[in-house]
């Protein structure tokens, strides 16, 4: 895909602003080779430096958290874990908000009726769902039912079969599309992946996925508590995957779950880290103060049973992982004096939901719900599975717009934002740095705690920059020219330096000015291999993820960073003066650098997002995670992030956040709002297109 600017449309431009002489970008990829004049600084070494940092941290922060030391403390802890997995996950309460259940239509199956309906989550958004419902008057008990990663989620057969066995046992089963999927993707009857970047936008409008959907879900313990055929003290949930997952945090939450059955899904959070896993089993600065145990040990003195695999896949799910996080809780449990209302069993299974698994949860919920039988599984009855198109809530086009996607979600939400953004008054600058500095976790500077010199090849001196948390960030340096003042132009690329366009790199050369080309952590020869394959989900998909459960942000990494590269270049070759040019979400890395620290001349943004507004789910994948800051949009926007610069900020073929060219008409716009918001600040510089 091409951003360079049309003929016509620098001529619009041209006669509008000033246009900074700035060389086309590159859109190569992380797949590019190396030209010639850049040579490799680690030499083909693909030692795994990253994983193996954020592993150590992880390992590190899970051994902290040890089990309390008695009841009391584990009171207190308890309400403590609560608030802030509430918090940190931004989960919605709506006690008094009326579920409003919409039914489309009805299927009679032999012993139960499936329901296709939607209700209200949060005041004016709906989620689709399939409620079956036993033959009879009731009360049965109910039971929510959360999917995992099928794209077209309740409809998916290993999903629908725990609707039909619940039912056929006298169990109320409420099985909800999750946020983003199923019914509920931004194209109705198109089943897409509700992670990713899609998913991870909510962080920018200061929500989570993780927190959606457990919003929904307790919306659905409201819907199941209001039916007259259902017993509302004795309701369940049960899930696999990411249902699993949901499963957890639904039971953990809400009190109103008295027995829980997650599936292939409870591991430990510390195997989260640089492992491959959804957005939706992200929670922000999780590890920071909790371990799994933590949250499953929420749920005592009620009932929760793990069911894992051993053909799992995931490292994550692994039985061994699962034993980990079981010892630790069944100790909180027994302090709650009920040591055997956590339970676990495992099955010679892949990965997913089978009817081991439905059998197992048939018995854990008869024992804890119905008071019948001894907890131990039970044989199903014999179903048949409903064609997908037969439980579809809105068949076709012709879905009723309160069932919102992501994208309308964030776009209608981050607008608001904006909105409010643009009208305040925006005076108070070192208020505003100090929030940024917050929000993007960046810490005080810091100098590279040692230099490491690999040989010169060619014009380039190879360098690594060790920083603080032990990681190595390889760099290319060249020197200004003969006769030249010490100023340096300074290059980071999100895919790595080989992406770097070869004309700008001759256009500074010619200019004499000394270069520097750095792959920050996570990109080129600074990126994790082992994570590689999965990143195809989205670049920097793995180390994105691990970073928002560690409390940070890869952008606040990148700040860092560049402000340690930037002091090297102060120290060691007493540069007058640095100018930052960046790509994509490296740009904006350099942008917020110098907002906070002042110490760049200019900064260059190439393919940069001049706004974090969601715009389309279409091609979102231009830029990767690492660009997702929780709460970005409540704090301001790009705008104010250059308006906090002191020095010029040249924009070359900005996009939007999916990676669209920006029109004319649309830049233009973005100027307009780029120099308000500058004068609000009072601050000297400018923007230039």
């Amino acid at each position: 895909m091409s951003f360079t600017v049309s003929a016509l449309r620098l001529t619009f431009l041209a006669g509008l602003f000033l246009l900074a002489p700035l060389p086309e970008a590159s859109a190569g990829g992380a797949d590019l080779a190396l030209p010639d004049s850049l040579p490799l600084v680690f030499e083909n070494d693909k030692t795994d430096l990253l994983r193996g940092q954020m592993r150590h941290e992880a390992l590190l922060k899970s051994r902290k958290h040890q089990l309390p030391s008695g009841p009391a403390e584990w009171k207190t802890w308890k309400k403590q874990i609560r608030e802030q997995v509430i918090t940190n996950a931004g989960v919605k309460f709506f006690p008094a908000l009326p579920p409003d259940v919409r039914e489309k239509r009805v299927l009679k199956r032999e012993g139960y009726t499936i329901r296709m309906i939607y209700f209200q989550t949060r005041p004016g958004v709906y989620a689709t769902a399939n409620l079956y419902v036993p033959d009879g008057p009731g009360p049965f008990p109910g039971v929510v039912v959360m999917m995992g990663h099928s794209n077209n989620g309740k409809l998916y057969e290993n999903y629908q079969s725990v609707g039909h066995a619940l039912a056929l046992d006298g169990y109320v089963a409420l099985a909800v599309d999750p946020w983003g999927a199923g019914e509920r993707t931004p194209v109705a009857g198109e089943h897409e992946y509700h992670g990713s970047n899609i998913g991870a936008s909510l962080l920018t409008v200061g929500e989570t996925l993780l927190g959606m959907q457990l919003t929904d879900n307790i919306r659905a313990v409201d819907v199941l508590r209001t039916l007259p055929y259902v017993d509302r003290e004795k309701i369940g949930a049960t899930g696999a995957s990411g249902g699993g997952n949901q499963t957890m945090w639904l039971a953990a939450i809400d009190e109103r779950v008295k027995a829980a059955m997650p599936v292939v899904s409870v591991g430990t959070f510390e195997s989260y880290i640089m492992a491959h896993n959804c957005v939706c089993e992200a929670l922000p600065s999780g590890l920071e103060f909790t371990e799994e145990w933590g949250i499953l040990g929420l749920v005592a003195p009620r009932a929760i049973k793990m069911c894992n695999h051993h053909q799992e896949s995931n490292p994550t799910f692994f039985p061994a992982e699962m034993m980990k996080s079981y010892e630790k809780a069944r100790e909180i449990f027994a302090l709650e004096g009920v040591r055997d209302h956590i339970s676990y069993e495992f099955f010679q299974r892949p990965h997913g939901y089978y009817s081991e698994d439905r059998e197992a949860l048939l018995g854990w919920l008869d024992f804890h719900l119905k008071g019948t039988g001894n907890g131990k599984a039970r044989k199903e009855k014999a179903f048949e599975l409903v064609p997908p198109e037969d439980l579809t809530v809105f068949p076709g086009n012709d879905r009723d717009p309160l069932v919102q996607s992501t994208e309308a979600f964030c776009r209608m939400t981050g607008a608001a934002l904006r909105q409010g953004y643009l009208s305040a008054a925006l005076t108070d600058k070192k208020q505003k740095k100090e929030e940024l500095a917050g929000i993007l976790k960046v810490g005080s500077p810091t100098a590279p705690v040692k230099v490491y010199d690999y040989g010169k090849k060619g014009i380039w001196e190879r360098r690594a920059l060790e920083t603080k948390e032990g990681l190595l960030i390889p760099v290319l340096h060249k020197l200004p020219g003969k006769g030249k003042t010490r100023e340096y132009a300074l290059i980071v690329h999100p895919e790595g330096k080989a992406s770097v366009s070869p004309e700008l790199i001759d256009r500074l050369t010619k200019e004499g000015k000394g270069i520097v080309m750095a792959d920050l952590s996570g990109t080129g020869e600074a990126r994790s291999y082992g994570s590689d394959s999965f990143d195809k989900l989205g670049r920097l998909h793995t180390y994105s993820r691990a970073q928002w459960w560690l409390g940070r942000t890869v952008l606040g990494a990148w700040v860092n960073e560049l402000d340690g590269i930037v002091a090297w270049l102060n120290k060691d070759y007493k540069a007058l003066s640095v100018e930052l040019y960046g790509y994509k979400e490296a740009a904006l890395a350099g942008l917020f650098m110098s907002a906070l620290r002042s110490n760049i001349k200019s900064v260059h943004l190439y393919n940069a997002p001049l706004s974090y507004l969601f715009d389309s789910h279409k091609e979102i994948g231009f830029l990767g995670l690492g660009v997702y800051v929780p709460g970005m949009l409540q704090w301001g926007d790009i705008s104010l992030a250059a308006a906090l610069s002191p020095g010029p900020v040249y924009v070359k073929d900005p996009v939007t956040m999916s990676g669209r060219s920006l029109t004319a008409d649309e830049i233009l716009l973005y100027k307009k709002e780029f120099e308000g918001v500058r004068k609000k600040t009072s601050q000297p510089g400018n923007a230039y297109f």
